[in-house]
């Protein structure tokens, strides 16, 4: 399938007068990360990813704002700057991007830079949900897969990284599949959507 994928992507951007932007989105859990670097190694030395989660605000604005616990959702993240940037990286020239450090929880300045890749796979949940977004992209696909399964897979990450079970299931519960509810209704947007239900 991947080499399908890879092989519509490079289609769609030798047509392209600009670099050629993909959208991967869908609900946490999905496997956007997994499929953006698959692509990134078809498409290789073409692609690089350009993580929405690079655009996480500090957790010392989350703390401060009083919505740490809510890390993830939607008002946490700087959209202004993702908005920005994306129209940066649209004019292929070199475009430094941040990263997110799972490890620490927090952004990376910089994490990246785009220099002569042609293509970047912008990789995150609310590409289709904040509509100054979409525009700037120039296809966007929706992975999707049952609740069930986004559940037990945010659980394990959450588990892996560092939190107790309780704190884990209210994370998963309260926040992230809360926040697959407002994602799904932007599912009908999407020019591909790909499911999985394993």
């Amino acid at each position: 399938m991947i080499t399908e994928l890879a092989r519509r992507v490079a289609a769609h951007a030798r047509t392209a007068e600009h670099r050629y932007l993909l959208g991967i989105t869908g609900p946490p859990g999905t496997g956007k990360s997994t499929l953006a670097e698959a692509l990134r190694a078809a498409l290789a030395p073409d692609a690089e990813i350009a993580p929405m989660d690079g655009y996480h605000l500090p957790n010392a604005v989350l703390e401060r704002r009083g919505i740490r616990e809510r890390k993830g959702e939607p008002d946490t993240f700087d959209v202004a700057g993702f908005v920005a940037n994306l129209r940066a990286l649209r004019s292929a020239g070199t475009v430094p991007w941040p990263t997110f450090d799972r490890r620490t929880d927090e952004p990376t300045p910089a994490g990246v830079t785009f220099t002569t890749q042609r293509i970047a796979l912008v990789e995150g949940n609310y590409l289709l949900t904040w509509p100054e977004v979409r525009p700037l992209l120039d296809e966007v696909w929706y992975l999707d897969a049952p609740r069930d399964l986004l559940a037990q897979r945010l659980l394990e990450r959450h588990s892996a990284g560092g939190r107790d079970e309780e704190a884990a299931v209210r994370k998963v519960y309260d926040s992230d599949l809360r926040n697959a509810e407002l994602i799904a209704r932007t599912r009908e947007l999407a020019d591909l959507v790909i499911a999985d239900r394993k």
